[in-house]
């Protein structure tokens, strides 16, 4: 909080006003591995990359399949759905209609433009092994090559924590948080259920919470808990929570209110 002191002289009386002003709460999300520096990414990019990652999980692709996705996006857009590029590219990944990716307008949408990546890459044989820069680079054909690598650690941080790989390793604070969305038929397309809430083996369970905070501002939701911890947009972090149980469950924020 800044404080300040204005001394005004009036009829030969010193009076000292005090003056406060709150301080500035910037929006973010950090997502850290255990006994490592965290990364620090808008709420926007960590809603995208949660949509990225989500797709990977519903085909079935291992988290390596996440970390070199993440890592193009952060290259090719900051994670940023562009409605622009060079030449005709467009989207998450500056796909090009003129390439075969799709539609202007598929390409714009996260889970079909993942979607799309994903499925180029499944299909490069030996991707597995392939160092991210260079699985990155056989899928885009990029001018600039090695460019991907640059990302490589914040890309595994974030797919560590969406595949459910490090529990509450995700937080965002400081969420403007949307009208309520529809969750089941978002999460039915991301990650392929709508069965979010109850019983689910660890790292499942934090995959979706996970995704949950990540994509808390674009959906309303407001608090998560899983396995004993819980998370509120209200605080920003997880903190232990005895009264949360072991299974998975979820808030969202009511609708605000018309002002009469």
């Amino acid at each position: 909080m800044f404080l300040g002191a204005v001394v005004v002289l009036t009829a030969g009386i010193v009076v000292a006003v005090v003056l406060t002003r709150s301080p500035v709460r910037t929006p973010g999300c950090t997502v850290a591995q255990p006994g490592q520096n965290g990364y620090t990414f808008t709420p926007e990019q960590m809603n995208n990359a949660a949509t990225i990652s989500a797709v990977g999980t519903k085909l079935g692709l291992p988290p390596h399949a996440a970390t070199v996705a993440l890592a193009t996006a952060l290259q090719e857009s900051k994670l940023r759905n562009l409605e622009g590029g060079d030449r005709d590219s467009v989207g998450l990944f500056q796909q090009r209609p003129s390439q075969g990716w799709g539609t202007v307008a598929q390409l714009r949408d996260p889970v079909y433009a993942a979607t799309a990546f994903y499925e180029k890459l499944d299909k490069l044989p030996g991707w597995e092994t392939l160092p991210i820069t260079e699985a990155a680079q056989e899928i885009q054909r990029s001018g600039v090559p090695d460019a991907y690598a640059q990302w490589e650690s914040q890309a595994r941080a974030m797919a560590a924590a969406f595949t459910g790989q490090f529990p509450a390793t995700l937080t965002c604070r400081n969420l403007t948080l949307a009208a309520p969305a529809d969750l089941a038929a978002t999460a039915t397309a991301e990650l392929g259920t709508a069965k979010l809430s109850g019983a689910h083996p660890a790292a499942q369970g934090w995959t979706y919470a996970s995704w949950l905070v990540g994509r808390a501002e674009a959906l309303g939701v407001d608090k998560v808990s899983f396995a004993g911890q819980t998370w509120t947009a209200e605080s920003g972090a997880w903190t232990q929570d005895s009264a949360a149980g072991t299974d998975l469950s979820l808030h969202q924020a009511p609708p605000p209110q018309p002002s009469e």
